[in-house]
């Protein structure tokens, strides 16, 4: 088996990255472009959507705009949270470095390069019909309020779920016309795949983020995080069963959970807290997750 990726601070330039000239490299960790689990986890639940909508073949050109938005929001997402949060970054060793909370570059330059991702995310915005184009437009709010969560709940972790579900409300509409109750179950259930993850991500930032006054469910869950990521996986995979219930109302359709239930058990069974470099191969493997339950909605979504 091999060892767990070791925990680097944001900085850290790598392969093509570290290549590229300066101002280029600023731009593409500013985004982190460099770091593509993000757009992933964002990607994975409009992809479900679409799966489970039955609607994977005959619509994949929707599946592509949404993973080219994903990248392009995701990115300006990141933008936007470095420059509400450039000053608690210079008190966290992991993120001390990045573009804006060392200085490399300006505040005016980042919100330069956040309208041209949200330009990118227009171009995709364009292709959706008019009940999904308004639903993307109706998270902007609760994106813009998520880097100020962390100040003001313990439970930021929550408030990203429903900013990183978001795509699956956008989705279901976008191939079918409408929303089902399916629909709501998956976003529920991705809601808490969320809060589940990113409360394992945290952990790597527990001491700092004490040091520096941020909230986070890891913080908040202290000694039970283990059992709180649990919890939230359990609530997800419920969720997502009685989505594939309302798909296909058959004990098979069920069955097809049984891969991504077992990933993630395997995950809050063999999470070390302790281990920073630990909580980020769990994170990371999220991506495998996401990839799982993609599958399940395909097999479920194509025999209902």
């Amino acid at each position: 088996m091999s060892e767990p990726p070791q925990i680097v601070s944001d900085s850290e330039t790598r392969g093509l990255v570290a290549r590229l000239p300066t101002r280029l490299r600023d731009l593409v960790q500013l985004a982190r472009f460099d770091r593509p689990i993000g757009w992933w986890l964002l990607f994975w639940p409009g992809a479900w959507a679409v799966a489970l909508a039955g609607q994977a073949v005959r619509r994949w050109d929707m599946i592509l705009w949404l993973l080219i938005g994903s990248i392009a929001m995701r990115g300006a997402g990141c933008v936007y949270n470095d420059i509400v949060d450039r000053d608690l970054d210079r008190k966290v060793a992991r993120t001390a470095l990045r573009p804006l909370a060392s200085g490399r570059m300006s505040v005016k330059a980042a919100w330069a390069w956040l309208l041209v991702l949200c330009l990118v995310g227009l171009v995709v915005l364009l292709q959706l019909n008019r009940i999904a184009a308004i639903t993307a437009l109706a998270s902007l709010g609760i994106v813009a309020a998520y880097p100020f969560m962390k100040r003001i709940t313990w439970w930021p972790q929550a408030w990203l779920g429903m900013v990183f579900s978001w795509a699956a409300l956008v989705a279901w509409p976008a191939v079918t016309g409408g929303f089902a109750a399916a629909t709501w179950l998956l976003y529920g259930g991705a809601i808490f795949w969320v809060i589940g993850y990113d409360t394992i991500y945290a952990l790597q930032d527990i001491e700092d983020d004490a040091l520096a006054g941020v909230k986070s469910s890891a913080r908040a869950l202290g000694d039970r995080a283990r059992g709180g990521v649990a919890i939230c996986y359990l609530l997800a995979v419920a969720l997502w069963g009685a989505a594939f219930w309302q798909v296909r109302p058959q004990p098979l359709g069920l069955a097809a959970l049984l891969p991504v239930a077992l990933h993630l058990g395997w995950q809050v069974a063999t999470l070390d807290r302790a281990d920073p470099a630990d909580a980020l191969a769990k994170f990371r493997s999220n991506r495998f997750a996401g990839l799982l339950m993609a599958l399940a909605c395909f097999v479920v979504g194509t025999t209902a």
